[in-house]
């Protein structure tokens, strides 16, 4: 295992004035055995910056370190390190044994060492009943556990995860989370995870990184950047519904936007708030208003049981005054 640091990496494509920078000074301090998700909207840049890591593409300034060695120009081979695609590129032709096996084979480690290896990953991602099936015979869940296990027997340093869960439908894609915690608790191998999806991030990562238009916007535990988040886009992409922001609120700061979560907006029955309801949307354990209040957008989220709006009707609410968050409007960052 090894830790990995960024130290003010960049990604250029092409040279000169017309050169595009997409990362931006990229600096991070990853700790040996954490579990990292590098968390964005798309072109982001952040399977730029795991394909960096990975040696997929070239660095165009600062260093990457995996343990203590500056790897930028370390060949993908020799980084130590395995990879999860978001397809599972398995050869159909082979079985899922010696999907699980061929990099192993290729390496001429003796047969009785990948058996070794294949054997055990196969029990920890519970696949041993299944290793002499084709991939065509698995659920799509069952194939990205057979490329886990293909990247598990090389024992490597570094396990990066490039959108691993996005052709899964939803209950699959939550069981899969599941069985990589599971695993990461197994293993223990520093390991960095990238997807688009907050929920994934937020359940997964000790820490994450969270990143716009090729910058580092906050990096944090899931805490840290749900409770206290560091830019109006870190509050509006963490958290579902996100956070609302508020330009217009009654009592506001000049030159702010105040930032309130919707379940920490409480129901009255006399003053308050007045939010013009337009639709009620029933999920289960709870409903969510969503309305205006002076021209800004508002969501309210109300738990089950509580008495709540029709479309139309004006609902009074109080946000917590302990849960009110502040930024700058100009800039966007925390006040």
């Amino acid at each position: 295992m090894a830790s990995i640091s960024f130290r003010n990496l960049i990604k250029r494509y092409g040279k000169g004035p017309a050169a595009n920078q997409v990362i931006h000074g990229v600096n991070a301090d990853i700790k040996d055995g954490e579990f990292i998700v590098i968390v964005g909207p798309s072109g982001c840049g952040k399977s730029t910056l795991l394909r960096m890591v990975a040696g997929l593409e070239e660095i165009s300034g600062g260093e990457l370190l995996i343990g203590d060695a500056v790897v930028n120009d370390v060949e993908p081979a020799k980084r130590d390190i395995a990879m999860v695609f978001q397809n599972y590129a398995l050869y159909p032709h082979m079985s899922n044994y010696q999907n699980m096996a061929y990099g192993l084979k290729i390496a001429k480690v003796p047969p009785d060492e990948i058996k070794r290896r294949v054997d055990k990953a196969a029990k920890i991602l519970e696949l041993s009943h299944l290793l002499e099936r084709k991939p065509r015979e698995l659920s799509g869940g069952q194939r990205q556990r057979v490329a886990m296990g293909r990247a598990i027997v090389r024992q490597p340093k570094v396990f990066l995860f490039d959108e691993p869960l996005s052709n899964l439908d939803a209950k699959l894609r939550a069981q899969t989370r599941i069985e990589i915690q599971k695993l990461h608790q197994t293993l223990s191998i520093t390991s960095l995870f990238v997807t688009h999806d907050q929920v994934e991030a937020m359940t997964l990562a000790q820490r994450m990184i969270v990143m716009n238009g090729g910058h580092v916007e906050q990096f944090g535990t899931p805490e840290e950047v749900y409770h206290q988040p560091a830019s109006t886009f870190v509050a509006s992409f963490i958290g579902s519904p996100p956070m609302n922001l508020l330009k217009n609120a009654p009592g506001g700061k000049p030159g702010q936007i105040l930032g309130i979560r919707p379940e920490h907006i409480d129901v009255t029955a006399g003053d308050g708030w007045q939010v013009q309801v337009h639709t009620v949307e029933l999920l289960g354990a709870e409903r969510l208003v969503y309305g205006t209040m002076g021209g800004d957008a508002i969501t309210v989220r109300i738990e089950e049981g509580k008495p709540y709006p029709q479309p139309g009707e004006v609902l009074r609410v109080l946000p917590r005054p302990d849960r009110l968050h502040w930024f700058q409007a100009e800039t966007g960052k925390r006040a």
